[in-house]
This record gives structure tokens, C-alpha cells and sequence, in this order.
């Protein structure tokens, strides 16, 4: 196929990405799976990135800015109070794990793979890293309990830097095995890599705070002041010392996740809307980069699938379970930690710049080189499709996870709620409650359902709550302004799909609306059904009706008996499965098929036998 045009091609290098990022979300598969072979259909297609962006001298810079972006944006989400519990086994997988795993993948390498000693020990140090472009869509897809997600992140994000760097001081030895380079002395460009590193992040950090904080930048500005600073420190530190600019973005991010002076939430979803952004480009760019010749792929061969199961089976459950011997970690989640370890994004980008330079500047090694990259693809690939298709199952089996949890949290735990949440419960939905009111909590707590006592706003519920079973909010108070910050606040967490508020008090004109249409969720039940409304019909004597459906017995004849007042609530399906019913929902229920209800008193106290009730 002839060449594209230039802009046609890095069109398409975003829309392909793209479409594969969507494509993932809507079949809950792995995202880098469907990128890479995405990336490597383009590149057998239209050719490699560099028939369009000059070469290697505008690609390679522009790979190693973006991960710097996305180093700093997973930098920005490590808090150190959520890890405050387990800091000493995230030490000890960044230092004895990861030593472990890049001693024992240099022998898989070498024995396995034919690769030199040397290029073995690169090998070996490179697959070390992990990262937050493979954790976080793992973690968000699998929903491990709190803790142990805290453990899983922190180990990811922290191991980028510390791998690269190590990768990086054993590229410059391959790379420049000249007498003074090696004089220079491993330790002394470790020492400046930290230094460096650390000293930048902080210096950036600080100053980035002090900007936000003094308000010498307006606020449509702050976003891209951020990532010009931090474009900046990244460049300056690598000029500085090679490859210390990883360290530096991340403890910038750091720095900032951590300060109180400033919030940066906007900063946050600023740079997770560019790091998808960036993720779906630099990954179709670089996967289409690999068209292996039949030889290249004789010369990985068997060895190289092996060695990725070796890694899998072997080099990982073994670096864990050293590491964590004698820690407050249970055998589960042990378990759970030694099957999670996929490479991603800095792996296949620092590879494929260290085989350029390889290349470049040492003849001996430069047909090793390409094996280096394509082993790192084949691990890519086979780390994360594997633990992507089973870390899941495995996290349900072990009873530390639920996929696509449907339990309910609520906002406002008032004595209508709480029968609501009673009824949910019974049917073996996990439930919360969250309220600011100590009598609605101790009533709640009185009834046996789970609490939270806190400001729905506040940043408690999200770092001292685990809210692995839970799946869906419902902002139930009767303050509508509380409700739309509820669901302003978890709609990334839940989807926008899954946060819901019960109807507005006050029907205005948009010139007077309270609260603007795109701030809230999706309105419970019905339209009219306020919480003045919902709290009337209680008093007046309406309660929770549970009616299983049938074929004698169908939602026509619900709604003849019940009347038109019965609030149709919840719809379970299927036994673990929960529809919450809102404004212009389709309600199409099944023979089978249980219906929640609001329903006035004189029925309340029957329970539905789903049969046809006697006509009299």
C-alpha cells in the first residue's frame, strides 16, 4: 500500500486507537491487547511511523515525552495514607522483588532466548517494570479490595522509574562498553539518577504549588502550564543524567498528590483524559514499528513463549512470596499479588529506544537488539492478555474482588432509605449507608447495615472506605444540592450510568435552574418523585413490596393491583443482578424476574407468591 498522507496517518494512528479503547470497554477485554494488534494491522498496512514523522528523530523524543506524561499522571494518584498500613511490603517488592525478578528473567533470557550475557542482564532489568498503564485498567476492571489495590498500584508505578533506571545503567555498559565509561562507575550514575531525580521532582513540585496556590496562573491556564513545567523538568533531568527524568515526573507527581496546600483534582482528570490520549497513540505507533521477519521470529521462537510463561508461573510467585515472608499480608492476597505483573507502555517504548541506539552506536549487539524488542512485545502481549482474561476469576475465587459489583451505596441514611436498603439487603446486595446525621447512622446501624459517617463530599469515603462490592450510588438526601455533589463526585468511580438522584424540589425555568442539567445524575424512579414526595407516601403508609413475576402473574397485573401510585424501585433479573429504575428506563421485565415497589399499605403487609391473587 503507497504511503498516507502525513495527517491522514496520524489521524488514523488516533482514531485506531481509539476505536480499540472502545472496542475493549464495550467486550471488557484488555485495552493494550486490542491496541498492540491494532498496531501491528496498521503497520503491515500503510508501513512504520517513521516513513511519515521523519525518521527516528521526531518519534523517539515524542515516545519518551509522553511517558513522562504518563509517569507523572500515575504519580499524581499515590497518596501515602492509603498505603500507610503496607509501606513495608511495597518497599520490599521495588527492592528485593524487583532484584529477583530481573536476576532470574536475565537467566530465562539467556538460556531460554540465546541472548548474550549482557543483552540478558538488559533483558533482565528492563522486564522488571510494570506501570500504570497495564495496573490501573487492571485494578479498575478487577476491583480488588482497598488495600490490597493500594499494594498492586504502588508497586506498578514505583517500579517504572526504578526499573528504567536500572534498565538504563545496564544500556549504557551495552552500549558503550568503552574503559572510561565504565569507570565512570555504576554507583556514582545511580547516586546522580536519585539525586537528580528526587531533587527535580521536588523543586517542580513545589513550584508548580506555590503558582496554584499565590493564583499567579488563571485557572484556564493552570492545565497547561502543569504539563509544560513538566515536559520541561522531564527534559532538563534527562539532560542532566540519562533516564532520571522517569524518577523526576513521578516524585513530582507525587509531591503534589501529597501537599494540602492546593487541590489538584482538575489537574488529575486533566491528565487521565490525555494519558487514554497518549496511551492509544503510542501504542499503535510502536506496535506497528515490529514487522518481524520470518528469521527474527525463528530466532525468539519457542524459547520466547516459554520464557514468558516463566515469568508468569515462576519468576513472579517466587519474587512475591520472598518478598512478602513474615508480612501482615493473608496467603490470599498473596496469591493475588503473584499473578499480577503485566508490562506495558515504558517497557515496549524503552526497548524499542534502546534497541535504536544499540544500533547506533554498537555494531556487536545491534542484531540482538530487534530480538530485545520483540521478546518485550511478545511479554507485553502475553502478561497482559493472560492476567488480563484471568486475574478476574481468580480475584473472585479467592473472595477478594466482585466484577461489576452491584451492591448500593447510599446517600442519606433516613428511615425511608433505610427500608429500602433493608429490602436490597435481603435480597444479598451489599449496602451503605453515608450520612452526616449521628441518629440516621446509629438507626441504621441498629438495623444491620453497614455505615459511613461522613460528608458524602469529603475525601474519607473514597481513601478510608472500601468500596469493592459497591457499583451503584444513590444520592437519596433531602438536600438536592448534596445530591448533585454525590454524584458529581463518583460518577468516574461508578460510571455515569451507575450514580442516580432522586427528583429536583423545584421545577424551574432553565434562567433559574438551581442546579445545571449536565451536574446531575440520572433521576430516580420517577420525575415527580422528590424527596418530600418519597418521605410523604412513607408517612402516609406506603412501604417495600418484593413481588416475583410470572407467567400468571405479569407487570400489568402488578400495576391492576397495586394501583398507579406503587413506585416500581428495583428490577432483579437474575439471582447477583440489580436494575435501578429511572426516568425513562424501558421496564421490560421476565417471567421470574423480582420487582422492588413503593406500594401503599393496604398491600404491604402480603408477599408476592407470584401467582395470579385470588379475583373476588
Amino acid at each position: 500500500m503507497d504511503s498516507l498522507p502525513t495527517p491522514i496517518y496520524l489521524s488514523l494512528l488516533l482514531t485506531v486507537g481509539i476505536a480499540a479503547q472502545w472496542l475493549a470497554w464495550r467486550f471488557k477485554l484488555p485495552a493494550i491487547v486490542l491496541l498492540l494488534f491494532f498496531g501491528f494491522g496498521l503497520g503491515y498496512l500503510v508501513g512504520p511511523p517513521e516513513d511519515y514523522l521523519e525518521g527516528s528523530s521526531i518519534l523517539f523524543p515524542m515516545v519518551s515525552l509522553a511517558v513522562g506524561v504518563i509517569l507523572f499522571e500515575g504519580g499524581l494518584s499515590l497518596s501515602f495514607k492509603e498505603i500507610r498500613d503496607h509501606s513495608g511490603v511495597v518497599i520490599r517488592l521495588v527492592t528485593i522483588g524487583l532484584l529477583i525478578t530481573a536476576v532470574l528473567t536475565a537467566l530465562a533470557a539467556h538460556w531460554l532466548v540465546g541472548f548474550s550475557w549482557p543483552m540478558a542482564a538488559l533483558v533482565g532489568a528492563l522486564l522488571t517494570v510494570s506501570g500504570p498503564t497495564v495496573i490501573l485498567p487492571l485494578l479498575r476492571q478487577v476491583r480488588p479490595e482497598r488495600k490490597l489495590g493500594s499494594v498492586v498500584k504502588w508497586e506498578g508505578i514505583i517500579n517504572d522509574p526504578i526499573g528504567a533506571v536500572l534498565a538504563a545503567l545496564v544500556y549504557e555498559a551495552v552500549a558503550h562498553p568503552s574503559a572510561d565509561t565504565m569507570a565512570h562507575g555504576t554507583l556514582v550514575a545511580l547516586g546522580k539518577t536519585v539525586v537528580i531525580g528526587i531533587g527535580l521532582g521536588y523543586i517542580g513540585g513545589w513550584g508548580i504549588r506555590e503558582l496554584m496556590r499565590r493564583y499567579l496562573v488563571p485557572d484556564y491556564l493552570q492545565n497547561p502550564v502543569i504539563l509544560a513545567l513538566v515536559l520541561m523538568a522531564f527534559a532538563v533531568s534527562n539532560l542532566l543524567q540519562p533516564e532520571s527524568g522517569l524518577v523526576t515526573v513521578t516524585a513530582l507527581g507525587m509531591y503534589l498528590a501529597n501537599q494540602h496546600k492546593v487541590t489538584i483534582k482538575h489537574v488529575i482528570e486533566f491528565k487521565e483524559n490525555l494519558r487514554v490520549l497518549l496511551l492509544s497513540v503510542l501504542f499503535i505507533a510502536l506496535a506497528s514499528r515490529i514487522q518481524p521477519t520470518a528469521e527474527q521470529l525463528k530466532d525468539v521462537g519457542w524459547g520466547g513463549a516459554v520464557m514468558v510463561l516463566m515469568l508468569i508461573l515462576v519468576v513472579r510467585p517466587l519474587a512475591v512470596f520472598i518478598s512478602t515472608i513474615g508480612s501482615e499480608l493473608t496467603q490470599k492476597q498473596r496469591m493475588f499479588l503473584a499473578w499480577i505483573h503485566p508490562r506495558g507502555i515504558v517497557a515496549a517504548s524503552v526497548a524499542t529506544l534502546f534497541a535504536f541506539g544499540i544500533a547506533k552506536n554498537n555494531s556487536e549487539y545491534a542484531a540482538e537488539g530487534d530480538k530485545l524488542v520483540l521478546i518485550t512485545f511478545l511479554t507485553v502481549v502475553g502478561t497482559v492478555t493472560i492476567y488480563g482474561l484471568s486475574l478476574g476469576p481468580l480475584a473472585r475465587w479467592l473472595g477478594l474482588s466482585r466484577e461489576d459489583p452491584q451492591g448500593v451505596m447510599f446517600v442519606g441514611a433516613t428511615p425511608v432509605n433505610r427500608e429500602i436498603a433493608k429490602a436490597l439487603k435481603n435480597e444479598g446486595f451489599s449496602t451503605l449507608m453515608v450520612d452526616t446525621n449521628p441518629e440516621n447512622i446509629s438507626a441504621a446501624r441498629m438495623d444491620g447495615l453497614s455505615v459511613c459517617y461522613a460528608s458524602i463530599g469529603s475525601e474519607f469515603v473514597h481513601s478510608e472506605t472500601d468500596l469493592g462490592d459497591v457499583g451503584k450510588l444513590l444520592a437519596m438526601t433531602p438536600n438536592d444540592e448534596v445530591n448533585t455533589l454525590a454524584v458529581s463526585q463518583f460518577a468516574e468511580q461508578f460510571g455515569s450510568a451507575n450514580v442516580y438522584q432522586l427528583a429536583l424540589h423545584e421545577k424551574t425555568s432553565e434562567r433559574h435552574q438551581r442546579i445545571p442539567s449536565h451536574l446531575r445524575g440520572r433521576i430516580l424512579f420517577t420525575q415527580d418523585l422528590t424527596e418530600d414526595r418519597l418521605r410523604e407516601l412513607y408517612e402516609d403508609g406506603y412501604r417495600i413490596k418484593k413481588t416475583t413475576l410470572s407467567d400468571d402473574f405479569t407487570l400489568d397485573d402488578f400495576r391492576t393491583k397495586y394501583g398507579e401510585t406503587a413506585v416500581i424501585m428495583f428490577l432483579v433479573p437474575e439471582k447477583g443482578r440489580l436494575r435501578v429504575l429511572a426516568t425513562n428506563s424501558e421496564l421490560t421485565p421476565q417471567a421470574g424476574n423480582k420487582v422492588i415497589a413503593l406500594v401503599s399499605g393496604e398491600h404491604s403487609n402480603t408477599s408476592g407468591s407470584g401467582t395470579r391473587p385470588a379475583m373476588g
